[in-house]
Parts: C-alpha cells; structure tokens; sequence
C-alpha cells in the first residue's frame, strides 16, 4: 500500500502529478529521509522494471550552518553540497508541494547512465555544480534546509 501516484479530478481522469522539477522525499533505502528532485519519470516502467518509477538527483549531504566570525576558506567548505543520482519506485518516494525549476536535460541523465558507475559519477559531478550554484544564489532554500524530523 504505497502512495497512489495519481490523483483523480472531478472529470475522473487520472492526473500526473509526479513530474520533472518535482521536489520529493525518499522512505527507503540509503537516502531515507533526504530530498529529491524528479529528473525524469517513466510511468508505466521499462525493460528491466515493469513498475513505475523515476530518476531522481538528490541531497546526500546538507550544507551546513554558516556564522559572519567563520574564515572565507570554513565557509567555502561548510557551504559544499554533496549529491546523489538513483532510480526509485514511485512507492518509495513522498512527493512534496514544492517544485524547482532545474534544466536536467542538458546534463543527458538517462536510465543508462544510472546503470554505469562511471556515467552515473560524471552526472553526479554535474549534479553537485548544478546544486552549489543554485544554492550560492539563495535559491531554494527550502530544498537546501536538513529535513528535521
């Protein structure tokens, strides 16, 4: 009994919510408890996995606090992202209300490159610029905070 992936509007046509940019929070596995981002969804599963399911980039590790008294180098360090990429079950995720509006498309971050270590390391390289710039910026800060629970 996981969680429907569908919601049904008052027409009474499925509606796909679970979409690209979607923020979400991972139930199981390693990265229990972290967020997420949807990269790309595949609703009705392929080859290997007959269920659907999505690519999600996500947060390892949180940036940490940062105070005014800290050294330039501290912060620099304290202010790092730490990224992951994997495939998930739609079951195994909690979609949230909020959205960023990243571009995966130009890092090419396909079922493929998931599979193999090295493809999955140069994306997940991406991933962290992607990441630190957007969190420079000041934005998401939401997206960037330690779940507290």
């Amino acid at each position: 009994a996981g969680i429907a992936r569908e919601q049904t509007s008052k027409l009474g046509v499925m509606v796909k919510f679970l979409k690209s940019g979607k923020v979400v929070i991972c139930l199981n596995g390693r990265y229990a408890g972290k967020k997420g981002v949807i990269v790309k969804t595949f609703d009705d599963g392929i080859d290997g996995r007959k269920y659907g399911h999505c690519i999600v980039a996500g947060i390892a590790r949180e940036p940490l606090k940062v105070k005014k008294s800290m050294s330039e180098k501290k912060v620099e360090k304290r202010s790092r992202v730490k990224p992951f990429i994997k495939m998930v079950n739609f079951n195994h995720l909690m979609p949230t209300r909020y959205s960023v509006e990243v571009d995966f498309k130009p890092l090419g971050i396909t079922p493929e490159v998931v599979a193999n270590d090295a493809k999955r390391t140069e994306a997940r390289k991406a991933v962290k610029k992607l990441f630190q710039e957007r969190y420079t910026a000041g934005k998401n800060r939401w997206f960037f905070s330690k779940l507290r629970f």
